[in-house]
């Protein structure tokens, strides 16, 4: 298995140059002098060399097979068999005693492989050396440091995020970053090693490069001179393994001898004296060593054996041998165990037995007993791991299932299952993903998952998650973009997503089972809805937020959806009837809506849904206490009923309880309830039939917040009416309009979003709205005004505004939707971003965000 840099990274999906456990194979070329007095002379019989394997590329691969791979290495004359996963290769051929090519078999499962190679005088196994992944796209590796991570393209192109005052990202400046750039130099790299101010990596040919802060030789470049983009290391060796501690850097040669560099303070370098040196030095004892891994001021190797070896700084029994004493020489660590893999960080170190047992020393990162465990000790749980990695305090593990599960200080949420409460055994990693490969820095751990996501979680102070995100996420959030999502709909306190396959998927609140996957459990991040249908629109509601009465009207949620027929389907709350399906049974999952209707549009309010036939008539369903229903009465219904009027409608918009239309000639009509104004007629009086909107514009769309409605005309200009008390028509003020008012700031837009919900309140016509509005200008920038008690307005802060502000991030946007108390939009690679109240954003955290974050990918 891997190597760790900096101790940090173990990864089932890296190719063995990155530090697999290379076969401990006991051949040796010797000869042996035979005297043959007799004859006086002596015979010399020399065995054939060990078979060994240097490389597999490329290193990944799907399952299906026939992906061409070449086997490099030595001594594969008469080479009868080589296997990846214990399956043949095909179309195998010896190129030469050093290089072989193949075809790799059909995967019985997908994860690291085995690779072996067996000749007539021997076979050897290279330990996860191929890895089957569903994408082939999959990046290689990650790898986290103290408050920096990196991670390679399939192409070898290395990315780097976070703190960059040193220059450790590489990119050639020292401006931090919160979302990924690239490393300078047009270099392909098969593995980086990153540490607290440098960062370092392998070129195909074993070529090291570091780059970063240099003011102890860490580099390796014969000096210490800092540099911001990658300088190759001193000495002309070939490298195989590289790890990097705190102001020193470690390698492996192909023989297996170590190397290190950098500062020397504690014996860290392993060469015998405490001496700095910033050019490659040999580590004393000739041990012959599979892999490396380094801690802040300590390195520890594990030999072909599996046997560990550790020197440096021992403070807090790091090196495993018992009292606290250092050595500048490599000291075996005690005990019958064999490693196959090793992760060090900070001041402790952790191992994996062949059989997937961990055992940790040094630093008590997860109180396994009394004191300082200055001995190898089992981690509690009796959990079989294929990969490990260390943060500074704490520590992290892969099932071979790709379970990830993370043990010790939790203050920022880097264990990763929703909490930040510390944990003294292993806690499983939130969102259900199945992982290649894990990492871990400071205090915050990066995954990538079989599918090519890459995700990470806990501290965000230097950005290390690369996201963008101003805070910490205590559960995986995507580094990487979602697939192409094409319709997205707000809710009370849910969202609702349609990517490009028609799967419709959403996250939040699910008290009602407005998720519609089966069950009444809230998720924080996206699941399917169940029933395996595809859609084409989605719209979710429920905009009466908990504080509402009376009884019966307080936490509604409801999610409609057209199929590919035109059919309408339903799910959630429906104690009006508000799902249409001629009963008021609430329901957690879809079902159809009655009557036959072929829909072109739906909109659905806090407890009635509407929705347009392709020839423009509409109809609505659900409760109608206000005449939100167009009929003429205020009488509820359980199935459709066709709007009065005769009208014809292009577009429809339903708000908490009132519903407007925008005719083909672009005329508004709205109905329902106007206590604030919100149907713009000139009047507070609620109508059960259409009413035109004053003013005589043109619009071209309509939306609808709880108490407000707001369009846009041909000319791109926003008009707003309705509720005020948060600035929600933008003109400026906080007073109410019964007709529709200019939105202030000379902006265009070619798209709205209206959202918001009640305020506590004793009576429901008591109640005083509150609002936010967004809108998308030519440009694709999104500006919001309004409420904005929970950041929805994306500016970076939390204070109302009366008039447009920028959303922060600089995305541009081609669709938006409101909630009560965020805002979602998707941006123009097709990635879904919410901001607002984060039980709503699908990122597996609690709080709020006031600028937009990327939604868990589906």
């Amino acid at each position: 298995m891997p190597s760790a840099p900096h101790g940090r990274s173990f990864s089932r999906k890296t190719p063995p140059e990155i530090g697999h456990l290379w076969p401990a194979t006991s051949a040796i070329a010797v000869s042996i002098l035979a005297a043959l007095p007799q004859a006086g002379c002596k015979e010399s019989i020399t065995t054939p060399a060990p078979v060994t394997i240097t490389s597999v590329s490329p290193a990944t691969g799907l399952p299906a097979g026939g992906t061409s791979v070449t086997i490099t290495g030595t001594s594969f004359t008469n080479a009868s068999s080589v296997t990846i996963g214990a399956a043949e290769l095909s179309d195998l051929t010896v190129v030469s005693p050093t290089r072989m090519t193949g075809k790799t078999p059909v995967a019985t499962s997908p994860g690291a492989k085995d690779v072996v190679v067996t000749t007539d005088h021997g076979s050897t196994t290279c330990v996860g050396c191929f890895r089957y992944v569903s994408s082939g796209a999959e990046a290689p590796a990650i790898f986290s440091s103290s408050d920096h991570t990196c991670q390679l393209a399939s192409s070898g192109a290395a990315y780097c995020w976070g703190n960059d005052e040193d220059g450790q990202l590489g990119n050639g400046s020292t401006a931090s970053s919160s979302t990924p750039v690239p490393v300078s130099g047009a270099l392909s790299f098969s593995t980086i090693a990153t540490a607290y101010d440098h960062t370092c990596g392998l070129i195909s040919s074993g070529d090291a490069y570091c780059w970063g802060k240099n003011d102890v030789g860490q580099l390796g470049t014969g000096s210490t001179t800092s540099s911001l983009t990658p300088v190759a290391v001193s000495g002309a060796l070939s490298f195989r393994v590289l790890a990097a501690g705190n102001g020193f850097t470690c390698g492996i040669v192909p023989s297996g001898a170590a190397y290190c560099w950098g500062t020397n303070y504690a014996g860290q370098l392993g060469t015998g004296s405490t001496n700095s040196s910033s050019t490659p030095a040999p580590v004393s004892g000739g041990f012959s060593f599979s892999l490396l891994t380094t801690g802040d001021a300590h390195t520890c190797g594990v030999d072909h054996s599996g046997a560990a070896f550790c020197w440096g700084t021992n403070d807090y029994g790091q090196l495993g041998t018992g009292p606290p004493s250092g050595s500048p020489t490599p000291v075996a660590v005690p005990g019958a165990l064999r490693f196959s893999v090793l992760a060090a960080a900070g001041a402790h170190t952790c191992g994996l037995t062949s059989g997937g047992a961990a055992y940790c020393w040094g630093l008590d990162i997860g109180s396994f007993g009394p004191g300082i465990p200055s001995s190898p000790v089992a981690v509690p749980g009796s959990l079989s791991f294929s990969a490990l990695a260390t943060g500074t305090i704490h520590a992290c593990g892969l099932t071979s299932g790709g379970v990830a599960y993370c043990w010790g200080y939790n203050e920022s949420g880097e264990l990763g299952n929703g909490s930040t409460s510390a944990s003294s055994t292993p806690v499983a990693v939130s969102g259900g993903f199945t992982f290649a490969a894990i990492s871990a820095g400071r205090a915050h751990t990066c995954g990538l998952s079989i599918d090519a996501g890459t995700y990470c979680w806990g501290d965000r102070s230097n950005g290390e998650l690369g996201d963008g995100a101003p805070q910490n996420w205590w559960a995986p959030a995507p580094v990487s973009n979602l697939p192409p999502v094409v319709a997205i709909s707000a809710g009370e306190e849910q969202t609702c997503a349609l990517p490009s396959s028609g799967t419709a998927y959403c996250w939040g609140s699910n008290g009602n089972g407005q998720l519609g996957n089966g069950s009444h459990t809230s998720s924080s991040t996206p699941v399917a809805v169940s029933g395996g249908l595809t859609f084409s629109k989605i719209a979710t509601s429920g905009l009466c937020l908990p504080s509402c009465s009376p009884a019966g009207y307080s936490g509604l949620g409801h999610t409609c959806a057209i199929g590919a027929s035109g059919a309408a389907y339903c799910w959630g709350n429906n104690i009006y009837g508000q799902l249409g399906d001629g009963s008021t049974t609430s329901r957690s999952t879809p079902l159809a809506v009655s009557g036959g209707l072929s829909f072109a549009e739906l909109a659905t309010g806090d407890a009635h849904t509407c929705g347009l036939e392709s020839s423009g008539a509409a109809y609505c369903w659900g409760n109608n206490d206000y005449g939100q229903l167009g009929t003429g009465s205020s009488t509820g219904s359980s199935t459709p009923l066709a709007v009065s009027g005769g009208l014809s409608f292009s577009a429809i918009a339903a708000g908490g309880a009132h519903t407007c239309g925008l005719t083909t000639t672009g005329s508004a009509y709205c109905w329902g309830w106007n206590s604030g104004g919100q149907l713009g007629d000139g009047s507070t009086a609620n109508r059960s039939m259409p009413v035109a909107a004053s003013g005589g514009n043109t619009f071209t769309m309509l939306v609808t917040g709880y108490y407000h409605t707001c369009g846009v005309t041909n000319a791109g200009d926003a008009y707003c009416w309705g509720w005020n008390s948060t600035g929600e028509l933008g003109n400026g003020s906080s007073a109410n309009s019964q007709a529709p008012v200019a939105v202030s700031g000379g902006l265009h837009f070619g798209a709205l979003a209206a959202g918001g919900g009640f305020v506590p309140c004793s009576t429901r016509l008591g109640c005083r709205g509150e609002g936010q509005t967004c809108g998308i200008i030519v440009s694709g920038a999104a500006y919001c005004w309004g409420n904005n008690k929970l950041g929805q307005l994306g500016n970076g802060s939390t204070a109302n505004s009366s008039t447009p502000v920028a959303v922060t991030g600089g995305l541009r946007f081609t669709a938006l939707a409101a909630g009560s108390a965020h805002t979602c939009g998707i941006s123009s690679a097709g990635v879904a971003h919410c901001w607002g109240y984060i039980g709503a954003l699908g990122r597996g955290s609690l709080g709020y965000a006031t600028q937009p974050v990327a939604v868990t990918p589906f």
